[in-house]
């Protein structure tokens, strides 16, 4: 027992030290003293043994002491099973992943006074006064020669698909004041569509043109299809109006108007349209076709943007594809205007159109297609009588006029007046005995006059901004509950018209009244664009209803 009480002596040392040398009248002792008992006392104890921790591991160290240490077997150094065991430990020691913020949001020092003046002056945006949204939309920067290699190898091909002069668009009109001479770079950036593999796509002034034009595009898309399915279908609810609209031109449907039109090869140059699957073929698809819209409305107007719809790229309004589902219909019995009896209207008819100098309204066809005749037989009821001039007076109207002859300023009055019976009309009133007597065609085109004219104005607003961030805000500014309110503000929503059984539901009903006042609130910018102008609605909107939330609030 000697060895043990010696070992107990020595106090506790780490691992990484070397054993103790032990004095040499202890090792006699210790080489003397069979090992089995050291393991005897160890491991066939019938009891666990609760020994200190010092102590265990000063036997342990006792046991094995006189045990040569074990070395791993030798492996080389390209071992695939070293390698692994070597690639398991560092594994456990791996740090959790950081995530950096993505690079967009990382600020950059701003621009100092000179450099931001000499951008500024340089850039095309700021070239024509005469044309402030044309000017918006050109792109921030000067073209570069790579932009223009591509002008010069592929602009051709799209002018001939599109049935334009070949000739470069500066030669034509007078001077820069002429909108038709920036058509080649606005049509450079509409085919711009973002490629991960092309470097000049990726560049600022290129990238943001061509979010600029789409943005645009498709509100000028929307407009074009309702103006010209109002005139062609007189008797036609909006319902299936929007059916219509949908199949022609939804996401869908695109790639195959891209394809007719010959314009596949600039938009996909190394693939096969028919074999790349939808989430590739659709959004820069989609993209370009709204861009290309949005070019040719700056340049050209609306009329040229029924030409390429209905010529170049031959879209056909009587489809088999393009028709709405079977609705159950109801009766109208009331009569539409006599330009709309005789016949069908076409697209050559609703773009040629051109309204006379002396013209009641600015609009005059498609006020007549949305504001039915028989609207005279409510001339003079009690709404008329009581909220009418109360309606004018909180709108602004009527708007003075210089009119050669006074009664045509009479005459629009009294067709302002019907109009704005005809937008505060709820479709509970009259529309199962007469479906045109209520606030639906004018809230069709409202809506649509709406989004665009609030498109304009932020593309010229912001001239830094990409098209996605202007398409956040543009729909964060026109939700449905902001139109409502900004109706209800005025306390324009005490003027609807309900019908008897449902008065009391909707006026006690925030559920159904917050929709209706949205409805009225559209309709209303409708019959201001079909009257006065686009300007008229501009005036509404940022003048009467505040829709950007800029003007002081009352206390």
């Amino acid at each position: 027992m000697v060895p043990f009480l010696s070992l107990y002596a020595y106090p506790l040392l780490p691992p990484s030290c070397s054993p103790p040398t032990i004095p040499p009248q202890l090792a006699v002792a210790t080489t003397m003293a069979p090992p089995a008992m050291a393991f005897q006392a160890l491991t066939f104890s019938p009891l666990p043994l609760h020994l200190p921790t010092t102590r265990r591991r000063v036997r342990a160290l006792a046991v094995t002491a006189d045990q040569p240490p074990q070395s791993p077997p030798s492996e080389p150094a390209n071992s695939p099973s070293r390698l692994l065991r070597e690639l398991a430990e560092r594994k456990k020691f791996v740090s959790p992943k950081k995530k950096h913020p993505p690079r967009r949001f990382i600020l950059k020092p701003p621009l100092d006074d000179e450099r931001l003046t000499q951008r500024f002056l340089n850039s095309p945006q700021l070239s024509l006064k005469s044309l402030p949204l044309l000017s918006s939309c050109l792109p921030s920067s000067p073209l570069s020669a790579a932009d223009r290699a591509w002008m010069d190898e592929y602009l051709l091909e799209a002018k001939q698909a599109l049935g334009y002069p070949l000739a470069p668009s500066e030669t034509l009109g007078d001077g820069d004041d002429c909108p038709a001479r920036h058509f080649d770079a606005l049509l450079y950036l509409a085919f711009q569509h973002l490629d991960p593999s092309s470097e000049r796509t990726r560049t600022r002034h290129v990238r943001n043109g061509h979010s600029r034009l789409w943005f645009l595009g498709q509100f000028v898309l929307e407009l074009a299809f309702s103006e010209f399915f109002l005139q062609r279908y007189p008797r036609e609810s909006p319902g299936p109006m929007r059916e219509r609209v949908f199949a022609l031109i939804g996401k869908r449907m695109l790639p195959r108007w891209i394809k007719a039109a010959s314009l596949h090869n600039l938009v996909f140059p190394y693939d096969d349209l028919d074999r790349m699957i939808r989430k590739d073929r659709e959004p820069p698809t989609k993209a370009v076709f709204w861009a290309l819209f949005g070019a040719i409305y700056l340049c050209f107007g609306m009329p040229e943007v029924y030409r390429v719809l209905f010529e170049a790229f031959g879209m056909d309004p009587e489809e088999e594809s393009c028709q709405p589902k079977l609705r159950r219909q109801l009766e109208d019995v009331d009569y539409v205007s006599v330009e709309f009896e005789k016949r069908q209207l076409t697209w050559q008819d609703v773009a040629a159109y051109r309204p006379p100098e002396d013209a009641l309204f600015a609009h005059p066809r498609l006020f007549r297609a949305c504001v039915p005749p028989g609207m005279h037989r409510f001339r003079g009821n009690i709404w008329d009588f009581d909220n009418r001039p109360k309606v004018m007076n909180i709108l602004g109207y009527p708007l003075p006029k210089n009119d050669k002859i006074p009664e045509i300023t009479e005459a629009r009055n009294i067709e302002l007046g019907l109009g704005l019976q005809l937008c505060f009309m709820h479709p509970s009133k009259y529309k199962f005995e007469h479906p045109r007597f209520c606030f639906e065609r004018l809230e069709y085109v409202g809506q649509k006059i709406q989004d665009l004219v609030l498109a304009e104005r932020l593309l010229m607003k912001h001239l830094d901004a990409p098209g996605r961030w202007l398409a956040e805000k543009h729909r964060r500014l026109l939700m449905n509950k902001y139109c409502g309110r900004y109706l209800r503000d005025k306390h324009l929503h005490h003027y609807i018209i309900y019908g008897e059984t449902v008065q009391d539901r909707f006026e006690h009903n925030r559920r159904l009244r917050n929709p209706s006042t949205t409805a009225v609130q559209q309709a209303i910018h409708g019959l201001s664009y079909c009257v006065y102008g686009k300007p008229d609605v501009r005036r509404l909107m940022f003048e009467v209803f505040d829709f950007e939330q800029v003007q002081p609030k009352a206390v």
